[in-house]
């Protein structure tokens, strides 16, 4: 369990964002802390600094898998799309059960490296009907809710909103903000995407603006948690910055840092 603040006793937790198959570091992830936070993206599907790594080219190989990053990098979704497409064609009948397996397996792995208490909402390349079963006692998956920790009240709200990449977890921007106002006021306002800045959503290796939240934006201003924490975007512009009485933290390194970000209270 959490621990709650005893006399002058400090409480501290690792947040994770973007794991994307890093089982390594994430075994390690909650060493020193009082609990460990992750805010999705447990699945690898395609690795953009290495095109070998993930579910994609472990189906199709690595020069589809270059072949593929060059599209999407270049905006060329609906070509990327058609591309994609004829892949999954030559598996034949059974691509959801070709995809399921692989996730499957990567989340056996990681949820078996999370440690006791972790908490988790979802990320938009995540499969939420599998949690539930990968989701072992000690790892609470919270979506539109909140959980007291040390004191603090925290609340989660997972997936992203729908884009032209049409990852497995996107949801509509009404049922996005209904989930935002469930969670409430909160101390610290847990999300996988970021909130709708310019400087906060935009990736300077893949040179384009992803999809924060507008609804996130306007719950920060209007109820002012001490702390909005998200991932999502790998390499952003702004890592960090103020919006009125609140730190906006950018925590989704984790794949390629193996390093979690620490909040002690």
């Amino acid at each position: 369990m959490a621990s709650t603040r005893s006399g002058n006793r400090r409480t501290r937790v690792h947040v994770v964002s973007d794991v994307h198959g890093n089982v390594r570091d994430l075994a390690r992830a909650g060493e020193g802390a009082d609990a460990l936070i992750c805010l999705g993206d447990l699945v690898l599907f395609l690795d953009y600094a290495d095109h070998s790594r993930g579910i994609f080219p472990d189906l199709f190989g690595k020069e589809n898998a270059d072949r593929i990053v060059e599209l999407r990098t270049a905006r060329r979704f609906e070509e990327a799309r058609e591309f994609g497409a004829r892949l999954w064609g030559g598996i034949g009948a059974d691509r959801a059960g070709a995809m399921e397996k692989a996730v499957r397996k990567q989340y056996a792995e990681l949820f078996a490296a999370f440690p006791t208490p972790t908490y988790a909402t979802y990320g938009n390349v995540d499969m939420p009907p599998l949690w539930r079963e990968y989701a072992r006692p000690g790892t609470t998956v919270l979506d539109g809710q909140r959980v007291e920790i040390g004191g603090w009240t925290f609340g989660f709200v997972g997936g992203g909103l729908r884009t032209p990449m049409r990852t497995p977890y996107e949801i509509g921007d009404e049922e996005y903000a209904a989930k935002i106002e469930a969670v409430g006021e909160v101390d610290v306002l847990c999300t996988h995407i970021p909130p709708e800045v310019p400087e906060l959503v935009y990736d300077t290796v893949a040179r384009r603006f992803e999809r924060g939240s507008r609804a996130l934006l306007a719950a920060i201003r209007r109820t002012k948690p001490r702390y909005s924490l998200f991932g999502h975007v790998h390499q952003p512009l702004t890592p960090r910055m103020r919006i009125g009485a609140t730190e906006c933290v950018n925590v989704g390194h984790f794949a390629g840092t193996g390093r979690p970000w620490a909040l002690e209270w």
